[in-house]
């Protein structure tokens, strides 16, 4: 197997692979929201523009959170593939020789937190929290890293998707660090809410950062070759 540029064989583009990975957990999370609400399990607000309530809580119980671990599982899985071929892509950038360890401790965090979701006890509640923690935190230095090879590297993508790129990450840092100074500067009774609503930003600018590492792959016509013999 190799990543390469297309010529004349047979070849597996690679763009879909972000694209499908990034929408998979934010697909899990908008069903079991909406199954949540129908049954009653959550209120019927918007929690990205209200913050009402979690993106845990939204799949936490009965047939939302069968439905998100089903979804969340294999998308980790699909991730840590992402980082490999990454790792590859941008071979020789400063940092990108970690991006498969990352990636492959993002997944790990992310299926931990979808296997224990919906579970009792201080020990799964540990899992829980801290499979949320290291998954944003691991997955957002891997984009880092491909952001900042990215946007160093002129001939990669387009200037709006390298800016598009850059923008992402900047948000996402900054709903990280309101996560920790501002819920900590406000309220008690608001703090829930600025940090649900950070969380469910976050979840979606994720998103959005595989979307436009999607585009710059398929903009750079980047394959697979399977060999076979």
């Amino acid at each position: 197997m190799a990543l390469t540029r297309p010529e004349d064989r047979t070849l597996l583009r690679l763009w879909p692979l972000p694209l499908v990975a990034g929408v998979m957990p934010c697909a899990a999370v908008l069903i079991a929201w909406a199954v949540s609400t129908q049954l009653g399990l959550v209120p019927a607000c918007n929690p990205f523009l209200e913050g009402c309530f979690s993106v845990s809580r939204a799949a936490r119980h009965e047939l939302p959170n069968h439905l998100f671990r089903a979804i969340v599982l294999p998308a980790a899985a699909l991730q840590a593939v992402v980082w490999m071929f990454a790792a590859r892509w941008l071979a020789g950038a400063s940092g990108a020789r970690w991006l498969p360890l990352l990636g492959v401790l993002a997944a790990i965090a992310l299926a931990l937190y979808g296997a224990f979701l919906g579970t009792e006890g201080a020990v799964y509640r540990v899992l829980r929290q801290s499979g949320t923690v290291v998954y944003f935190g691991f997955t957002c230095l891997a984009m880092l890293v491909t952001g900042n090879a990215v946007v160093h590297h002129r001939r990669l993508g387009s200037a709006l998707l390298r800016h598009a790129l850059r923008g992402l990450l900047v948000t996402l840092v900054l709903l990280g660090l309101a996560n920790v100074l501002v819920a900590e500067a406000v309220a008690p009774e608001l703090r829930d809410r600025v940090q649900n609503l950070s969380e469910w930003w976050g979840s979606l600018v994720m998103t959005l950062l595989f979307a436009v590492l999607a585009a710059i792959w398929r903009r750079e016509r980047l394959v697979v070759v399977l060999r076979s013999g």
